[in-house]
């Protein structure tokens, strides 16, 4: 009788495990299992060490002055030829902290930061969040219009600025009334003006560098510290609010899961106003007591220098830089002798990943992926080629990210009959969620300054009535293994003859036919056709486009919906601050020959190239007698 029943075991524990192709569990535990054991260890620790400081009633600022008096000789900051020690950056800040509550500011008041980056950018905001004051983070790129709005949109009291942006400020400061402002000269030996505007050096030099431990001892781990703005590839910048807790998260993360050392010299080239500069890469100084290299604005053809200059093991990267770092040393054959271990960011193109690693001996890459604002974060940690991040496909009550299917252009989710909507299987496209529980600080949502914003970016019932998620925006892919893909931001895919068209799919080829020049790839309207025909923003500052070329390695490599109608040949791409390029403005003026002055051309299957776009061809396609 035994044999009996262990028969049936057998046959029904086979139907089992080959139903649904279960037995590819092994496989993917076999593969993956030292992998997720590091990435719970790091991860059980970064929860407990951010536990400590929750229920410690630690901030930033409490943190950085613990850190500073226990080396204050150690480099802090290295900048161009200046060093900055644990101390200088302690003395700096408590100056600041002390002169603005002189002032009159009190917490919970917000002040804009508009500098470029440097050493005392940091020390600015840093001083402020001692007495409690937020500090809304403006790009120092921004200027009129935006920067207007900017300000605005934080309720900032007044503005800090450097010397070399005062004109920029002037142009906005008359619908500004009731701001002060506050400008940093380069040294004391900079003439004085005579505009009114407030000598912020000289205003600290009698100022006491003592910690201000009353207000120090009043921030709580859950206070806002800064605003950091969203890039504004799609419109202007949002404020996104950033708290003690989420900066810690943010910069601990990082830490933990790349295992930086307080040995480590981290190059940050990055914009100080950004998250990848501001948070991850300053964080690993002010929390954890790396020396950090800033730089003021990123240097393709100096970037090696620099890291070989000041001994980097470390260097952070983001958006393009990648391919601007290969195209400065396309022509270099010799190998550059550095000591950088670890590459840390996020943007690094599948297409360039191998290229970029072989050229310049990189040992270990981690890409990230997650937005300032947002509470669905991944990392990379074992530098899988491509991947974004993974989470274990088991470890989804631990760790609760997923994907949901959607409209691919639109971004709204889909839902079945019961309401809810529906989780992607591996190898399916979907829109990138993540739970929120303000009880948890990986799954907070701290939201935008604007609350019509923050409301836009949640998602409600997702899985059972009354939960809440957050809404990436982003299209992502995961395979078997857990390991997440970038595919397209929602919005920026287009449908075309009835398939959807990934424009970061179409760019990569591009990036690689024209020798890693600048392109972006979007959606244009055609009259009488349904869905949006695809068009390519392309760079050609050198005058050597070779249109046949691009148009066979486009044909090519991409399916023949997928090769876009259109190139428009440009100097230069609009680009934000964090290197990733804008199409907003592009996409309206779409191929309209009235608006666009560069040079246009059209897709011609027949000799499988682009000719020029003339008057008489617009038209003949505005009217349709040209049918594409």
């Amino acid at each position: 009788m035994i044999y009996y029943y262990t028969a049936i075991l057998g046959i029904l524990s086979s139907i089992f495990l080959f139903t649904n192709k279960r037995y590819r569990w092994f496989y993917i535990i076999y593969k993956t299992i030292g992998r997720d054991i590091r990435a719970g260890l790091r991860f059980a620790i970064l929860n407990f060490q951010l536990w400590r400081y929750e229920h410690g009633r630690q901030t930033v600022p409490k943190i950085f002055t613990n850190v500073a008096s226990k080396h204050p000789d150690k480099v802090a900051f290295y900048f161009e030829n200046e060093i900055w020690t644990f101390r200088d950056v302690e003395k700096f800040s408590n100056k600041i902290a002390h002169f603005f509550k002189s002032e009159g500011y009190k917490r919970g008041d917000t002040i804009a930061l508009y500098l470029e980056s440097r050493p005392e950018y940091v020390c600015i905001w840093l001083g402020l969040a001692k007495i409690g004051v937020v500090t809304a983070l403006v790009n120092n790129n921004l200027v009129a219009d935006p920067l207007l709005h900017s300000i605005k949109v934080s309720d900032a009291k007044a503005v800090i600025l450097g010397a070399e942006l005062t004109t920029a400020v002037k142009e906005v400061a008359n619908k500004l009334p009731k701001t002060r402002y506050y400008r940093l000269s380069k040294d004391n030996s900079t003439p004085e003006y005579l505009d009114g505007f407030v000598d912020l050096r000289r205003e600290l030099e009698g100022q006491p560098d003592t910690v201000p431990k009353t207000d120090l001892d009043k921030g709580k781990p859950k206070d806002k510290l800064v605003f950091i703005y969203t890039s504004g590839t799609t419109g202007l910048p949002k404020a996104a609010v950033i708290t003690n807790m989420r900066y810690m998260f943010m910069s601990l993360g990082l830490h933990y899961m790349t295992m930086l050392s307080k040995d480590d010299i981290l190059y940050d080239p990055l914009p100080l106003y950004h998250s990848a500069g501001g948070i991850v890469g300053i964080g690993q100084c002010l929390l954890r007591g790396i020396s950090i290299v800033i730089r003021k604005k990123f240097s393709a053809s100096n970037f090696w220098n620099d890291c070989i200059k000041y001994k980097c093991t470390a260097a952070q990267y983001i958006g393009e830089i990648c391919r601007y770092i290969l195209l400065a040393h396309s022509k270099d054959d010799k190998p550059i002798h550095h000591s950088v271990k670890k590459m840390i960011g996020n943007g690094l193109r599948p297409q360039i990943w191998n290229q970029f690693v072989s050229k310049f001996h990189i040992p270990e890459v981690y890409e990230f992926y997650g937005a300032t604002e947002g509470n669905s974060n991944l990392i990379n940690i074992d530098s899988k080629v491509g991947a974004v991040g993974f989470v274990p496909r088991y470890a989804g009550a631990i760790y609760p990210v997923t994907l949901i299917k959607c409209n691919e252009m639109t971004g709204v989710p889909i839902r079945g009959s019961d309401g809810f909507c529906k989780r992607c299987q591996p190898g399916e496209p979907g829109v990138f969620i993540g739970i929120v529980n303000p009880k948890k600080t990986v799954n907070d949502f701290s939201g935008y300054a604007d609350k019509k914003a923050t409301e836009k970016k949640l998602i409600d019932n997702v899985f059972r009535k009354g939960d809440l998620y957050f809404n990436s925006g982003d299209i992502l892919v995961q395979d078997e293994l857990g390991y997440y893909y970038f595919k397209d931001r929602t919005g920026d895919t287009f449908r075309w003859k009835g398939e959807n068209v990934a424009t970061s799919e179409i760019e990569a080829v591009i990036s690689n036919v024209t020798n890693l020049n600048d392109a972006v790839v979007y959606g244009v309207e055609i009259p009488g056709t349904e869905g949006r025909a695809g068009m390519v923003a392309l760079v050609d500052n050198t005058k050597t486009l070779d249109l046949f070329k691009l148009c066979k390695g486009l044909k090519d490599n991409l399916p023949s919906y997928a090769v876009p109608l259109f190139v428009r040949v440009m100097d230069s791409v609009p680009m934000t601050g964090t290197f990733k390029l804008k199409k907003t403005d592009l996409q309206q003026e779409g191929f309209d020959i009235e608006k666009v002055k560069d040079r246009l051309f059209l897709y011609d299957a027949k000799n499988v190239t682009y000719v020029e776009l003339t008057h008489n061809k617009y038209n003949d396609i505005m009217t349709g007698k040209i049918r594409l």
